[in-house]
């Protein structure tokens, strides 16, 4: 739940004789959710109200109870959305409440992040409060920008400073003398308003002209991007360039170290914007397949697996485990459900007693294999023509054969092993259903020609986004210029009934090969 901030002239609500709450002060990192620390986590998981601002990664708020009342109190370029008085009163009205509050802050609350501002507040209103360290955007955008802040052969030292003091101050709170001579490194926060003047002050002061500086924008995520020049001719580049906010600004010889060092954005993915249309509760593992290798991913759920209208036709299979000889599960979704169901009858994988298993390909193996159980067959191709194949040299004369399978499944596999003398019982275990809409950020991409690439994993992933999209027209239309990646000949062949030209279809139909072969797909093209 979203809520909004009271109004600053409503009085804070009385002290109860319930037992007062607590605020946790978390610094949400750079950027990148996942440099949040473990007792970040911790915390938000436990919160009944958190508090975040513009530069808290919105993913963060994932890890929130899903009754959470979540609160946006951000500042966006220095024009505050809520005073910061208003801020401290509301953390002292909602632990005054007896809630557990934590305050979720870009980078580290210490660190030009005005925790020490909340903190006063707290102690004052006598809420006790702890303080969460977070990865400061300066160490976490210099790492990924390539540039050591310290060096043993270039600098010892560092300094971090506010890039946007109010210019009207008759006397600077920053000694800009011994700024510009006593410290090697030096980071600006905030600083791209107010870059001009503080290179020119530098140089004043006694800086080097010649000093490189480098310009950071979204540090530590796929938007990265980096500018170099040097103190005299970096305002000039910015301007040029049309560097906006928010970055961060390091001046010193470590900037040269960028040309051996970087490896954020020399990875072969960075800055692609690659749609993944895998089901929501599945696109995690790809996505950050493709994120490790720099991909900005945006995931586009296309399928919504949910339980079958009812389970006659599965339990009566499950009642006769006993007497079956194989099992055949086609998917990691087919484990979950088929173990989920035995679990509501009250029963586990004892229940398949001698019963064989046959799977798919490694990830239906794996997934397996986390139930304690190990595949007695998995086919040289992943397929079903494969699952096929691969029973051909084992005799099923008479053998009764359970194949849980999805609503949409091909009818392949089911008449192949009855030829073969098996007796197949096919129940329907979940239904492949189409998901309401399209996630707002999926449209806008694909409306705007965002995409560099849209990932298939599945026939129905194909057809389900044409219809989300309004058509097969609209969908050719909408991927004109995308590079169309199937995960293999099925979903290729839907992609092309559709009118689609696929440009990458890996060796094997597995998600590592399918990420590999997007990889080299674009190592060969220019960014």
């Amino acid at each position: 739940m979203v809520a909004a901030m009271p109004s600053s002239t409503s009085p804070l609500p009385p002290a109860t004789p319930q037992s007062t709450g607590r605020v946790h002060l978390v610094g949400a990192g750079p950027g990148d959710p996942g440099l949040v620390t473990v007792r970040g986590v911790e915390c938000l998981r436990t919160a009944q109200v958190v508090v975040y601002d513009y530069l808290a990664n919105p993913a963060l708020l994932a890890h929130a109870a899903p009754d959470a009342e979540l609160i946006y109190a951000g500042k966006i370029g220095g024009r505050h959305n809520q005073e910061q008085e208003e801020i401290n009163r509301l953390l002292v009205a909602k632990a005054r409440e007896g809630k557990t509050v934590v305050r979720l802050k870009g980078g580290d609350p210490f660190v030009f992040g005005r925790g020490g501002e909340e903190c006063e507040a707290l102690a004052a209103a006598g809420i006790p409060f702890t303080v969460v360290p977070g990865v400061t955007a300066a160490l976490g955008v210099a790492a990924t920008a390539g540039i050591p802040l310290t060096h043993r052969a270039v600098t010892p030292s560092v300094a971090f400073v506010t890039g946007h003091e109010d210019q009207g101050k008759e006397d600077s709170a920053i000694d800009w003398q011994r700024l510009s001579t006593g410290s090697g490194t030096v980071v600006f926060y905030m600083g791209i308003k107010h870059l001009r003047r503080n290179m020119a002050l530098l140089a004043e002061h006694g800086r080097s002209p010649a000093t490189p500086v480098a310009l950071v924008r979204w540090g530590t995520t796929a938007q990265q991007e980096v500018l170099t020049g040097t103190l005299a001719d970096i305002a000039d580049r910015a301007e040029t360039a049309g560097f906006k906010p928010p970055a961060l600004t390091i001046v010193g010889e470590v900037v040269n170290l960028r040309q051996q060092l970087a490896w954020f954005d020399r990875r072969p993915l960075f800055g692609r914007r690659i749609l993944v249309t895998r089901a929501a509760d599945q696109a995690g593992e790809f996505s950050r397949m493709l994120e490790e290798q720099g991909a900005r991913v945006v995931e586009c759920p296309t399928i919504r697996l949910v339980s079958p209208e009812r389970w006659d036709e599965v339990d009566a299979a499950l009642l006769r485990l006993g007497e079956t000889d194989w099992l055949v599960l086609t998917s990691a979704n087919a484990v979950r459900f088929f173990f989920e169901r035995l679990r509501e009858r009250g029963q586990d994988s004892r229940a398949l007693g001698r019963c064989k298993v046959c799977v798919v390909g490694p990830k239906t193996a794996e997934a397996l294999a986390a139930r304690g159980i190990l595949a007695d067959l998995v086919p040289a191709e992943f397929t079903a023509e494969g699952v096929v194949a691969a029973f051909e040299g084992i005799d099923l004369a008479g053998k009764q054969v359970l194949f849980p399978r999805a609503d949409r499944a091909r009818d392949l596999i089911p008449p192949a092993l009855e030829r073969m003398g098996a007796r197949v019982a096919a129940p329907v275990l979940y239904r492949n259903l189409l998901p309401e809409s399209l996630p707002d950020e999926a449209r806008d991409a694909l409306e705007h020609r965002e995409l560099d690439a849209v990932t298939f994993s599945a026939s129905s992933t194909v057809t389900n986004l044409a219809t989300l999209l309004g058509g097969a027209d609209r969908l050719r239309d909408l991927l004109s210029g995308v590079a169309v990646v199937s995960i293999g000949p099925i979903t290729s062949r839907t992609c092309r009934d559709l009118g689609l030209t696929v440009a990458v279809e890996p060796p094997e139909a597995t998600l590592d090969s399918l990420a590999a072969a997007l990889v080299e797909y674009f190592t060969v093209r220019p960014a």
